[in-house]
């Protein structure tokens, strides 16, 4: 049966076989933050301060770099959906090189971190600690861009079980190191934060050693390492120029949250910690809608890749069914029981704790709209993506997130009686005109439409 044939419900089904691993990976992947969280934490405040601190400045460029890997989804499943095994490898390849030399173009960056962060106000001693973490995590930025690609490889070829696997297991061994190399447990040397920095060098090594080895006995086939060594150029920069603007998008975002941090600690420390801990169940929430969305960049890529309109058009209807079908779960959760889910972060005896929930409280309904419009932009935004539209997409976020968005945030936080109610109402309003610029260049202006393959 074509995609074009398919109904509805095997469209559904498709997405949902595909995005609940994928979405799993996701959780996997953010519990090994927290878990890292959690560990420097009891070792002590000063580590645990570094290691946000170090973390936070690694996945900022982490997410620059993401943006080759992320663009060999879209094509590979193109490539595959033509049968074309020799594109598919082209691709793969090519992406592997553009995520290896986005590392070294990185890399200086955290090896001399220290002066970076004292020049943005960092406490000298935190910025010390987290240029000895970056010094060596820092490295794992070369395995940890090349396990991107090859998940986005896996993903465009429908094995998404095998990266929700390797993730979840990469999980475990990331907490059982920190717990040896941090704590000096098991005979292991103590070495606080630098051991939870070699405990993520170790995770993502060992992550790639995984995948490399499925792709070579598994997809014997597309001859994936043989001749690594030799140039593409034309596929070289046919996937540079569908992952830049990709990255950049990302900065823009992530950017964005990191502004609302910076104006909720200007509000006050209660605020901060409320903003925390909302951000913290809004992001985990999310991890499923970025699975949906990495979910549709495949099955866009595929009907694409075959020229498909009816079915591009049909699976995109179903992953927005899907998507607000989420959404409507989360807001339920959030406008229903929201003391419930803020206090779970918080130490019954913590002094501030009623003030910290009051503020939570107001920040989850607002949560709820942020939920609406941050998932249906990522939607959005990843039926782009299939359909190899990236750079105008990019200038569309990049405007609603920082013309709109950030100045929004500012002016009602500070300028009205809303404060931290404002600064989020910022946040929701940058990310619905977003999701309104991308769902009309998608369903209205489809732009790509004269790019099908014939």
């Amino acid at each position: 049966m074509s995609v074009t044939e398919m109904s509805y419900g095997r469209h559904a089904r498709g997405l949902l076989a595909l995005g609940v691993p994928l979405a799993g990976s996701q959780l996997a992947h953010a519990a090994v933050g927290l878990t890292d969280t959690i560990m420097l934490g009891w070792y002590s405040v000063e580590t645990l301060a570094a290691g946000v601190l170090a973390t936070s400045f690694f996945f900022t460029l982490f997410v620059v770099g993401s943006g080759f890997s992320l663009a060999v989804m879209p094509m590979v499943a193109s490539a595959n959906s033509a049968n074309d095994p020799v594109q598919v490898r082209r691709i793969t390849r090519m992406g592997l090189w553009l995520s290896f030399l986005a590392a070294s173009g990185l890399m200086p960056l955290m090896w001399w971190s220290e002066p970076i962060l004292r020049l943005l106000g960092q406490d000298p001693e935190i910025a010390a600690l987290a240029q000895d973490y970056l010094r060596i995590a820092g490295w794992s930025m070369f395995p940890a861009l090349l396990v991107k690609v090859l998940q986005s490889y896996l993903a465009a070829l429908e094995r998404a079980q095998v990266i929700l696997w390797i993730t979840v297991l990469g999980g475990v061994g990331n907490a059982l190191a920190n717990w040896a190399l941090i704590f000096g447990n098991w005979g292991f040397p103590e070495l606080g934060i630098i051991g939870a920095a070699i405990a993520t060098l170790l995770n993502q090594c060992l992550m790639l050693a995984g995948l490399c080895l499925y792709a070579v006995r598994i997809l014997p086939e597309h001859a994936l390492f043989q001749r690594l060594w030799r140039p593409d150029w034309e596929a070289f920069q046919e996937v540079y120029r569908l992952g830049w603007p990709i990255g950049l998008t990302h900065l823009a975002e992530s950017g964005l949250f990191t502004a609302a941090a910076l104006m909720m600690g200007w509000l006050g420390t209660l605020q901060l910690a409320a903003h925390g801990i909302a951000m913290q169940i809004t992001s985990t929430a999310f991890m499923v809608h970025i699975g949906l969305s990495q979910a549709a960049t495949v099955r866009a890529g595929q009907a694409y890749g075959l020229g498909d309109v009816t079915g591009l058009l049909r699976g995109g209807r179903m992953a927005f069914t899907l998507s607000l079908g989420m959404i409507g779960l989360t807001l339920m959760l959030f406008l229903g029981i929201p003391e419930l889910l803020v206090g779970l972060f918080l130490d019954p005896n913590e002094p501030n704790r009623a003030e910290i929930i009051q503020v939570g409280v107001g920040l989850m309904a607002i949560a709820a709209l942020f939920q609406l419009a941050d998932g249906t932009q990522v939607m959005a935004m990843g039926l782009l993506r299939g359909v190899q539209d990236t750079r105008t997409p990019m200038v569309m976020a990049a405007l609603s997130y920082w013309v709109l968005g950030m100045p929004a945030g500012y002016v009602l936080g500070f300028w009205t009686p809303l404060e931290e109610i404002g600064v989020w109402a910022g946040l929701v309003a940058g990310l619905f005109c977003a999701s309104a610029l991308l769902l009309h260049r998608f369903w209205l202006h489809r732009a790509w439409y004269k790019r099908l393959p014939s």
